[in-house]
């Protein structure tokens, strides 16, 4: 790759007044660590306070004690361990700086990591050393109180209008943060009828009120609590909910305290939701459930585990083509539990999901809980706005129209590049109930912390057993990114073209497809070239302010591209040496896998700071993105017959604001799409030598008596390299005498030595046997496993194809057979006209339904239950269809490829098995996708039981050439290495400790323990 030339940033007269960059370049250490002297500046500061602080705490306690006096601190123990720990950190450090990922440099854009800010670590380094406890004020008071407003200001960010009722608070992550979110909607819906319970009952506390007690339905009506129906308990507004307690303050005089130690007993939290639904007579099956977007964080089926809704009540909802929730399948949803009366606890919206970066139409779906509510049906709107709700830092705070304004003298308007719908679902935000929110994400704050917001405060009382996580502080939101995050999605729509191998195809669609001329496409991305990857932030806005039409300004085109926020989803597909491209789903994934391979630490001996460009991946899995996968196969020129098949997809995470700072036009962010570019042809070049069909050698087991004149010949498969991807059972017979009798001397030598046929020249086998003839001849070297060719080009003639399947991926089926284990059943020649005429052998190949598999191949002695007609033989001679019954295939799946089998394997000689038996009416180059779920629906033609013999040919078991991938490692492999390196890692801290001497002094052939240097042992070269 030819680099750039090196020049120095300029700052053009146009940028001058963009005051925003200068600012956030001050908060961060730096990708070339720029701005450490200030962080050591600041981490001074607080140490000289903590001294201060420390040795201001009773000053007497200065001359009337000394709790580590000089007489220690020289001592031999002390200075040796203090050595010690000073080697330690030193090795440490070194260590963690050679090992770790450097995810501050804007090159890493694979996961929700970058660059932290440095008030965040200055705090969080700072309140480390006095180590609050935020339970109670009067262990932490000055963290308690920046916890709450911390809370304050997320409900702030998040516009909620009455401040004084809105609360938040600090948990360790957004996982907590949900599961908090579904614990009080859970409680919501059941507090009515712990209130009814409470009056119903002869000694309940709040009898005395059941006859004036009223509270509104979820129409508006008021209505006696004690006659409401379940299903109107059940559906209150959370408002209504919220306000029962203060009810019973003003009608009643019931004060908080007295009605908490009343309801103690009642409460959904002492006597769980299966006490109150068996009293109140909730139906089987007709437990609350709560919907979310299929998009969904791992964390929302947990929760529902967590607070004993169960996992099967989090219902996912199908998402459209951008991966946003499908609105129409949700209304559905709703629709059909509202006729059954079925509770809904609440609706998630996800504000960025965390895959896509996809934001949920919120204002959408708070609207349709007005259409619901308007008709009896209420449930809390909860928005996962774990990665996007920082974003709403770059709404106007007024919320005025973005086409009015510029960036005036504080730089360039953020929100520019959010499309319109992401601002209305931003705003929305303040409509919902409850927020969760992760400061460790994109408000660059150290992990773990997330937050919780509530609308309403006083829904915090539904679960009294809170306690707030400590504090990590608040940090300043930084806007700008959303123009980064643009720019590089615009260069993963415009990277390849079409004189390229390869195609780049973002998930999110350019504004030109939908145009059925695929000019359009390229026109659009030469603009997006032009414009956008070459100018800097400034220009695009300059240039656009001298632009009348709104539709031709850079802006808008910028802001159609990529997804709602700042995650880049997108996928690659590879072309054939020819130019067409590939279709199979399965070799497009295997290409993006070795391009993620190659950006991100895969391997020990991986060098992380080597690595150019970071990235990750994800999979879109029909049953979560059903039609939205589809959809995106069909756009990167994929087959979508198979539309179960996982797709692959990349992402780049932008959360660094230093992307677009060099000053140089896109310099940096081009540098990246060429180094991208160069490093995918390179593995297009593999993954079209792997499904390269040029001719090759080709190997066959051979099966069938010595004494017979026919022999089966059951072909070597592998499923990583196209030309031996196919599964092929070949009738035929030596066509010399010398090639026979060399063939059936083997019999009575081999036990249960392989036999095998080892084509003598590269052929292409698939033209061979497409245009075979009666003297179509197949030549190779007669060989067994153990003594090497014993009879070199041997010629044998193909007297049928009982099988010639493809094993590519769309021959697949989607899942392992259950309950039972699939063979060809073949043995019988096809001039034979009942199979007691000769005594022939039989014999069973696994039919491989999906990969990775197992070979499996054998003679078997076969028993039939019945005297079966003519239909019989007729079907082994065209290879019959066995199963062995009682053999959970799917339950043994995947076999290891690098283990020994277990002993108690199945498929041994001498096993016996109950089998059933069908005809195979498909072609024998047909696919046998889908063919054993036809089978089992009709009556088999025979059944019996077999026998596992060893024969001539003996029993195959292949399990790691039909799995061998030539260019990658294992995972097992991968393992091994890391846990090898990590206990290295280990050693050499260990080693460096040890070395550093006794009675304070560093040794002098160790690593040292003093100095900035780290001396090499001159005997191990640690």
């Amino acid at each position: 790759m030819t680099r750039p030339a090196k020049t120095k940033a300029i700052m053009p007269a146009e940028e001058a007044k963009d005051t925003t960059h200068e600012v956030i370049s001050s908060y961060f250490i730096g990708p070339r660590a720029e701005n450490l002297p200030q962080f050591r500046e600041n981490i001074t500061t607080i140490l000289d306070e903590l001294q201060l602080a420390r040795k201001n705490y009773f000053e007497q306690d200065e001359n009337d004690f000394t709790f580590i006096p000089p007489f220690i601190q020289t001592s031999p123990s002390f200075l040796a361990s203090a050595a010690r720990t000073k080697t330690a950190v030193q090795q440490t450090a070194r260590l963690l700086g050679q090992h770790s990922i450097p995810f501050w440099s804007p090159r890493y854009q694979a996961h929700m990591c970058t660059d932290l800010s440095m008030p965040a670590l200055l705090g969080y380094f700072m309140t480390m050393l006095y180590n609050p406890n935020n339970v109670a004020i009067e262990a932490s008071p000055l963290s308690t109180v920046a916890e709450i407003e911390v809370g304050e200001q997320l409900c702030e960010l998040f516009g909620f209008e009455e401040q004084d009722k809105a609360w938040g608070h600090v948990t360790c992550d957004g996982t907590v943060a949900n599961i908090e979110a579904l614990w009080v909607a859970r409680n919501l819906k059941y507090y009515p009828l712990s209130v009814r319970k409470a009056m119903d009952d002869e000694d309940g506390p709040l009898r005395f009120i059941s006859e004036e007690f009223k509270v509104r339905t979820c129409e508006g009506r008021s209505k006696l609590l004690k006659e409401m129906s379940l299903w109107e308990m059940m559906n209150m507004r959370v408002k209504t909910v919220l306000d029962i307690p203060g009810l019973l303050r003003e009608q009643f005089g019931i004060t908080p305290e007295w009605l908490e130690e009343a309801m103690a007993e009642y409460n959904v939290q002492t006597v769980g939701k299966e006490a109150l639904n068996r009293h109140f007579g909730v139906g089987e099956g007709m437990d609350g459930q709560f919907f979310v977007p299929s998009t969904k964080h791992y964390s929302w089926p947990k929760a529902a585990a967590l607070v004993g809704l169960g996992s099967d009540n989090a219902v996912s909802v199908g998402v459209d083509h951008d991966a946003r929730v499908d609105l129409d399948k949700l209304e559905k949803l709703l629709e059909e539990r509202f006729a059954r009366q079925q509770p809904v606890y609440s609706v998630v919206a996800v504000i960025g999901s965390t895959e896509e970066g996809a934001v949920d139409p919120l204002e959408k779906i708070l609207a349709m809980r007005q259409r619901f509510q308007a008709r009896g049906m209420s449930f809390m709107v909860h928005a996962d706005a774990a990665w996007g709700g920082y974003f709403a830092t770059m709404l106007p705070r007024e919320g005025q129209d973005d086409a009015d304004r510029d960036g005036g003298d504080d730089g360039l308007v953020p929100d520019l590049s959010l499309r319109v719908e992401t601002q209305q679902s931003l705003f929305a935000l303040r409509y919902c109930d409850s927020i969760t929110v992760d400061p460790h994400k994109a408000g660059y704050i150290p992990y773990p912390a997330g937050a919780l917001t509530y609308r309403d405060g006083r829904i915090k009382n539904l679960v009294t057993w809170t306690s707030p996580y400590l504090s990590r502080g608040a940090v300043t939101s930084i806007g700008i990114y959303g123009v980064e995050g643009r720019q590089l999605s615009a260069l993963w729509a415009a990277l390849s073209t079409p004189r390229d191998s390869f195609v780049c195809t973002p998930f999110n669609a350019l504004p030109s497809e939908s145009s059925s001329d695929p000019r359009e496409v390229e026109r659009e991305k030469q603009r997006i070239r032009e414009e956008i990857l070459n100018k800097s932030n400034t220009e695009i806005i300059a240039q656009d302010s001298i632009t009348i039409n709104q539709a031709d300004k850079t802006i808008t085109l910028l802001r159609a591209l990529g997804s709602d926020l700042n995650i880049n989803a997108f996928a690659l597909n590879w072309r054939h040496p020819d130019g067409c491209l590939n279709t199979d789903v399965e070799e497009a994934n295997y290409l993006m896998e070795r391009v993620v391979s190659r950006l991100s630490v895969d391997h020990p001996d991986d060098n992380p700071s080597s690595i150019p460009l970071y990235l990750t991946s994800t999979e879109f899995e029909y049953k979560d993105y059903g039609d939205c996968a589809t959809n995106f196969k069909r756009r990167l020129g994929l087959d979508t017959s198979t539309p179960h098949e996982k797709l692959m997809v990349l992402r780049n995470v932008v959360m660094s604001p230093l992307a677009t700072m060099d000053g140089d036009h896109g310099r940096f962010i081009n540098m990246l799409g060429e180094t991208f570019r160069e490093l995918v042809e390179k593995e297009v070049k593999v993954c079209q030598a792997r499904n390269d069909d040029s001719p090759d050698y080709h190997s066959f087991w051979i099966r069938g008596r010595g004494t017979a004149k026919t022999v089966y010949l059951s072909y070597r498969p592998m499923f990583h390299l196209a030309k031996h991807r196919k599964q092929i059972i070949l009738e035929a017979e030596f066509a010399s005498e010398e090639g026979q009798r060399a063939y059936s001397l083997l019999e009575g030598n081999t036990g249960d030595d392989e036999i095998i046929l080892k084509t003598s020249d590269k052929i292409d086998l698939d033209s061979l046997l497409s245009s075979r003839t009666s003297s179509t001849t197949l030549v190779g070297n007669l060989s067994t496993s153990s003594n090497g060719t014993i009879l070199p080009r041997t010629p044998l003639t193909i007297l049928s194809i009982l099988k010639n399947r493809p094993l590519n991926t769309s021959s697949h089926d989607d899942t392992y057979p259950s309950g039972f284990c699939p063979f060809y059943l073949y043995g019988l020649p096809s001039h034979t006209s009942s199979p007691s005429e000769t005594p022939h052998q039989l014999y069973i190949d696994h039919i491989l339904t999906k990969s990775p598999n197992i070979f499996l191949s054998s003679p078997i002695e076969l028993t039939l239950d019945n005297e079966q007609p003519i239909p019989f033989s007729t079907a082994v001679t065209k290879g019959a269809i066995l199963a062995l019954e009682g053999i959970h295939e799917a339950a043994l799946q995947p076999f290891p490829a690098d283990h020994p089998l277990p002993a108690n394997f199945f498929f041994n000689p001498g096993r016996e098995f109950k089998v059933s038996i069908w005809g195979d009416d498909r072609a024998p180059d047909a696919s046998a996708r889908g063919l054993l779920t036809e089978i089992k629906k009709t009556e088999p033609i025979a059944r019996g039981k077999l026998v596992l013999k060893e024969d001539v040919g003996g029993m195959v078991v292949d399990v790691e050439r039909i799995n061998r991938d030539p260019w990658k490692e294992t995972e097992e492999q991968k393992v091994s290495l890391w846990r090898e390196r990590f206990g290295k890692v280990g050693k050499e801290i260990d080693k460096g400790v040890s070395t550093s001497g006794g009675k304070g002094e560093a040794a002098t052939n160790g690593v040292v323990a003093d100095g900035n240097e780290v001396r090499v042992c001159p005997n191990c070269g640690e």
